[in-house]
């Protein structure tokens, strides 16, 4: 049971990642591609997480974390550089 639950997430967060990167192509502003970028991040923070989990491999929750803190820096430099302050 706990399989498919799993199998059900992770097609979930594919699903999203699609739409994400739908959204990082075309969207019309650069603020729409920070958060879709943001997005992606994300889904592939806690995709890592649930592999993490299915695969007994908990290295990749340290990949994860690197991931997440790398990204969030990301975003806040691309959001100071659109605002002009960078």
């Amino acid at each position: 049971m706990m399989t498919y639950i799993i199998y059900i997430a992770l097609s979930l967060m594919a699903l999203g990642m699609i739409m994400s990167a739908i959204r990082f192509v075309k969207g019309p502003t650069a603020g729409d591609r920070v958060v879709a970028l943001d997005t992606l991040t994300t889904i592939g923070v806690s995709a890592l997480v649930l592999l993490a989990y299915v695969f007994q491999r908990f290295i990749y929750v340290d990949v994860a974390l690197v991931y997440a803190v790398l990204g969030f820096i990301g975003v806040i430099v691309i959001a100071r550089y659109l605002e002009g302050a960078l």
